[in-house]
């Protein structure tokens, strides 16, 4: 089976999913919605779901008409007719319920962050190497056609030597003291939150557009809310928000703002990249378009331009007029998915490599807010497995 392309490699347009994919969704939540739709979407078939109860997992069979609900989840992986696993579960369930599927022979879609930590990250990465299964880690941003655009551009020298890059993440889901989630609790979240759960998304596309890497950070936490639930709640250890400075192997230096807590802000990923020709902007709440900038004029790509690269026109569905979101994007990854798992090279499809790189950035930031230091990052090798 080929191995998934990496960093900086062609792309490799048109592909086509395989004509059976059948997959096991662990997970009752909006992740598992979001999968489900997505592996049907491609062509694929959900031949069941497994929750964390079993009145849970018979909802969401008869809500989506599915064949069967397993109260255990390891059953659904054992299953002979399970080709992919599709973790969606609480982050805590990541590593444990990968490493089963894998052990099974199983192709996996785990949902971010792969672990909690560095080294559980890392070998499960070693893991499906070994195996020689497809697993993907969805930093599905990265399917949106004009954040390829942006990529295709800046590897074809459009804007110069990268020098700058900058932007943020910012949402309000968890503005206000009396909003809890299990994401906030580190024994089931990480200890990490708004970094493990949007900031990686953030680094993910920076790293991912401009074909360099994050090499040292230097950043800071900090919280709204001390406490969270109704009545006072219980104490809070994971951050509401961070902001970090960085430099990168290329050269490049730049900052981001990644929140939880700013008001009315619900799901805005931006990335600007400034080199010595240009500049390029990415907003994901507005994603028909990429913003390009340079001395004598500035303008606006559309993904119905002709000129658009390959690899950003082959993740064109829709005539432009009709918005292509987030569900696309979740669409496209499990498309390509289909295709990796069938011995195909999707270009930019992302691996559990990745997973791991998320895992080892975040590290390194709460050690740099931690230490109040500039912190290395340390290298991540690219191809480590699928």
């Amino acid at each position: 089976m080929k191995k998934v392309t990496g960093l900086g490699d062609s792309p490799t347009p048109g592909l086509t999913a395989p004509s059976a994919y059948r997959a096991a969704v662990i997970g009752t939540g909006f992740m598992g919605r979001v999968h489900t739709h997505a592996v049907r979407a491609s062509g694929g078939e959900v031949v069941g779901v497994a929750g964390s109860s079993p009145g849970k997992a018979e909802d969401f069979r008869a809500a989506h008409g599915l064949p069967r609900a397993h109260a255990d989840a390891l059953e659904l992986i054992h299953r002979s007719d399970v080709d992919v696993v599709h973790v969606c579960t609480p982050n805590h369930l990541h590593a444990p319920l990968s490493q089963a599927a894998l052990a099974a022979g199983k192709h996996v879609v785990c949902e971010k962050p792969l672990a909690t930590d560095a080294e559980t990250a890392r070998s499960l990465t070693q893991a499906a190497h070994e195996a020689d299964r497809v697993a993907v880690v969805p930093f599905v941003y990265r399917f949106h056609p004009m954040a390829r655009e942006a990529r295709a551009q800046v590897a074809a020298g459009a804007v110069g030597r990268v020098g700058l890059a900058h932007g943020g993440y910012l949402q309000d889901w968890l503005l206000y003291p009396q909003e809890d989630n299990w994401r906030v609790d580190p024994e089931i979240g990480g200890p990490s939150r708004a970094f493990g759960d949007i900031g990686s998304h953030w680094c993910d596309m920076l790293e991912f557009v401009t074909g360099d890497r994050i090499t040292a950070v230097s950043a800071q936490t900090s919280r709204f809310n001390d406490h969270r639930g109704e009545g006072g709640g219980r104490a809070v250890t994971t951050e509401d928000l961070v902001t970090f400075q960085f430099s990168t192997a290329g050269g490049a230096v730049g900052n981001a703002v990644i929140s939880q807590v700013s008001p009315g802000r619900k799901n805005q990923l931006v990335l600007e990249v400034s080199g010595t020709e240009g500049s390029l902007r990415f907003d994901q709440e507005r994603p028909e378009t990429l913003w390009a900038g340079g001395r004598d004029r500035t303008g606006v790509v559309s993904r119905d331009d002709p000129g658009l690269s390959p690899d950003a026109a082959r993740l064109v569905t829709l005539p432009v007029g009709h918005p292509q979101g987030y569900q696309d994007c979740f669409n496209a990854l499990v498309k390509d998915t289909g295709a990796a798992v069938a011995g195909g090279d999707p270009e930019g499809l992302p691996v559990f490599a990745d997973g791991l790189r998320a895992a080892v950035l975040a590290e390194a930031v709460l050690e740099s807010a931690r230490e109040r230091r500039w912190v290395d990052v340390p290298p991540v090798e690219s191809r480590t497995g699928h």
